[in-house]
């Protein structure tokens, strides 16, 4: 994974982070080193359910290595205040096979 300008860019922006074993985190990027380690302040982990809505556990602040970190996201915070997560269904995410 590269750690050019693209996570230079998102320091200090909301970010969503889906590890290698499928969880999502989402949180603040404060920081991250050239093995892509990243650190999230206000941080919470999405739990995807097809029964209930979508639980937020809080991590507050949370080191992610990078080496099980598969996609790094800026979120756009603006749609995502507009989303009722207590309404949404989805299949949680399968981890992620090398």
């Amino acid at each position: 994974m590269s750690t050019g300008p693209g996570l230079e860019s998102l320091v200090d922006q909301t970010i969503s982070v889906i590890t290698n074993d499928g969880r999502n985190i989402v949180g603040v990027l404060r920081g991250f080193d050239q093995a892509t380690n990243i650190i999230l302040d206000e941080s919470h982990e999405r739990v995807y359910s097809t029964k209930e809505g979508v639980q937020q556990l809080v991590l507050g602040l949370y080191i992610i290595r990078g080496d099980n970190i598969s996609v790094v996201g800026e979120l756009d915070e603006e749609l995502d205040a507009n989303l009722d997560l207590s309404k949404l269904r989805a299949h949680p995410l399968k981890p992620v096979i090398h």
